[in-house]
């Protein structure tokens, strides 16, 4: 069989609740749905972290955040962790990315190993293919290297930014954060990335390239702060033009970059959860409306027949739910439950939809696993790629009995953030605490309508739900049901110890700076040694 073309989108910070082919009733999406309708959708993937850095390594490697220990912004990934790119790269693929997340595309971190071609459209200075600018030849040579020039200048002050506490903690001032967030293109430029992608599948088309593709997008339309467009706001909210208090509330929750992710203090009022709500699907419907030309343009390509489409996220976000805002701390289904759809009409000619839970890490292995022949690298095997692909569970045959794992690392900026504004959340909140929970079928023996979902915190069990019965994890059953809380926390324990395991027999860690007055904290929870 021919090598595959593979397209890897992201939707980064994209809840799978909020899309329709996962039950939302809201008709906010009707291109993913429509998409989702001719593909395989997982319908309770789980993402092996909470937020951006440790999500996206987990795909890039296979591994899960213990193992690949790209667990801070200041990090970088080991060299002995493969990189997804740089073994597609050997396999003879072109890679070519599209980013709109500085934490991906512009901190030297490693996730952007292995491209041959990497866009970034976040940052002070975005690089784009030169069809983006409208300028004629030669102007636009003449642009694109002046803007090369700057980018190669810009990039280690936006490192330091990006990586320093400091300037962490300075940017979240709220007079700041209108400059940052839009200036330096927090989120990047969105829908002119996925303008400028569908221009340049199109002119691959006119090209014969010799080798198969493999294309990374990811976009950053529904994080925090939400700006979308007016038509959007008006299908969504209507409401919101003429309601002078709504407005206000978004205008200051854009301003207040440190409330993104700090744990609330008190319950959002009812007027908060309703337009955070309806912004964040403002934006859900924002995003679904240009990707429809991105769609239009792969469903014409004269190798779509053979090619792998996989459409996930990299996390979700908490609107409030929990007494959490953002994806910085809990592993609830609102951070870690998310869209996973699967498109390969050579290899999956039928539509349908897998109720097993799955670990998106497993994206790592499902590519590998299609593109067949695998370079010889150290640190890679085949029988592990081939083993773990999500084919195998949309056949029925899921290697991993059913059982999703997710690790939340909190990352430290946050913490240390909060230590120096609130401090008394730390504790209230479990700022610190290493959480980890399993998501499982119930067994033949249970009721088979079932999915548990039990969460550790600090390596004790804490929470069980029933997520049939309890999709918003209200009710804690945990003492109801000791055997469901005993069998999953073996799975926990099992899990874990593997990836430690693995972690161990791949090599040490990258040491992690922090100060003294939380090292004690952090070594005793296992965060350093």
């Amino acid at each position: 069989m021919n090598q595959p073309d593979i397209i890897f989108i992201v939707l980064d910070t994209q809840r799978a609740d909020r899309l329709g082919c996962y039950g939302y009733q809201r008709p906010i999406t009707p291109n993913l749905d429509r998409f989702a309708g001719q593909s395989v959708l997982f319908e309770q993937a789980i993402s092996p972290a909470q937020w951006t850095v440790p999500s996206h390594a987990a795909m890039f490697t296979g591994l899960y955040p213990t193992a690949h220990q790209l667990l801070q912004a200041h990090q970088s990934l080991p060299n002995d962790r493969l990189h997804l790119a740089e073994i597609l790269r050997q396999a003879g693929y072109d890679t070519v990315g599209f980013c709109n997340n500085p934490l991906v595309g512009i901190l030297n971190n490693g996730l952007k190993r292995g491209f041959d071609t990497f866009y970034n459209y976040g940052g002070a200075i975005p690089s784009m293919p030169g069809h983006s600018t409208p300028l004629p030849w030669p102007l636009n040579q003449m642009v694109e290297g002046y803007t090369q020039f700057l980018r190669r200048i810009s990039y280690p002050i936006q490192n330091f930014f990006g990586q320093s506490d400091l300037a962490f903690r300075i940017s979240l001032n709220a007079w700041l954060t209108p400059l940052w967030s839009k200036m330096a293109n927090f989120k990047g430029q969105n829908e002119r990335s996925v303008r400028d992608l569908s221009h340049w599948l199109r002119q691959r088309e006119t090209q014969a390239s010799e080798k198969p593709l493999f294309l990374f997008l990811n976009l950053m339309e529904t994080h925090l702060p939400f700006w979308p467009p007016g038509e959007f706001v008006d299908q969504v909210a209507p409401y919101f033009r003429e309601s002078k208090e709504a407005r206000e509330v978004m205008r200051r929750w854009n301003r207040e970059a440190y409330r993104w992710a700090a744990p609330l203090t008190e319950p959002h009022t009812e007027l908060e959860s309703r337009v955070l709500s309806d912004m964040y699907d403002a934006e859900v419907a924002y995003q679904d409306d240009y990707l429809g030309e991105l769609f239009d343009v792969l469903n014409g390509r004269a190798n779509q027949q053979n090619t792998l489409t996989i459409i996930v996220a990299d996390h979700g976000d908490g609107l409030g739910e929990h007494g959490y805002m953002g994806h910085a701390f809990v592993a609830y289904q609102e951070l870690v439950h998310v869209p996973l759809i699967v498109k390969w009409p050579k290899r999956l000619p039928q539509p349908g939809r897998v109720d097993t839970p799955v670990s998106t890490r497993r994206v790592f292995h499902t590519i590998l696993d299609a593109v067949g022949r695998l370079p010889e690298m150290p640190g890679l095997e085949p029988a592990s790629a081939h083993g773990l692909t999500l084919l195998e569970s949309a056949y029925g045959r899921d290697p991993e009995n059913g059982v999703a794992y997710t690790e939340v690392y909190p990352p430290l900026t946050f913490v240390k953030a909060i230590e120096r504004r609130q401090p008394e959340l730390l504790t209230a909140a479990r700022c610190l605490s290493l959480r980890r929970a399993v998501v499982r079928q119930a067994a033949a023996d249970d009721n088979a309508d079932s999915t548990y979902k039990l969460i550790q915190v600090d390596d004790q069990p804490d929470e069980l739900f029933d997520l049939a019965a309890d999709g918003g994890e209200e009710e804690n059953v945990r003492a109801a049901r000791p055997s469901t809380t005993n069998t999953l926390n073996d799975d926990i324990r099992r899990i874990a110890a593997n990836v430690t395991r693995q972690r161990d027999h791949l090599g040490a860690s990258v040491e992690v700076d922090i100060d003294d007055n939380l090292t004690q904290r952090l070594r005793a929870l296992g965060y350093i040694d």
